[in-house]
């Protein structure tokens, strides 16, 4: 689902949202591994995705594998997947959009 804010049915507030913003996006869903993640480009250039990281935990290594290699394109990685002593499959990354990922092996599945 994606509706941008020159889709929103009521009126925003004057000035809350930054001049050419209108075609950005308001409200997004999207499902990764049957979880909802919800998404937003903000109301102004100031919005960033700096000091946090979304974390992901997948069943099994090939979800993981997929995931990792989805997300980086585009992007970049800061840690290749590898063993760690909590996950047998563990990496970092920064996707195109400049989102920090950390996808590993769900705990109850090791």
């Amino acid at each position: 689902m994606v509706m941008l804010f020159s889709d929103s049915p009521e009126p925003l507030p004057q000035g809350v949202l930054q001049p050419g913003f209108e075609k950005k996006v308001m409200h997004a869903s999207i499902r990764v591994a049957g979880n909802r993640i919800m998404l937003s480009d903000g109301v102004n250039d100031d919005a960033g995705f700096k000091g946090f990281s979304l974390s992901i935990a997948l069943p099994t290594t090939a979800e993981v594998e997929n995931a990792f290699n989805a997300l980086t394109k585009g992007g970049s990685v800061q840690m290749e997947l590898g063993k760690t002593f909590w996950s047998p499959l563990y990496g970092m990354l920064t996707d195109r959009f400049g989102v920090s990922w950390m996808v590993s092996v769900a705990e109850d599945n090791m």
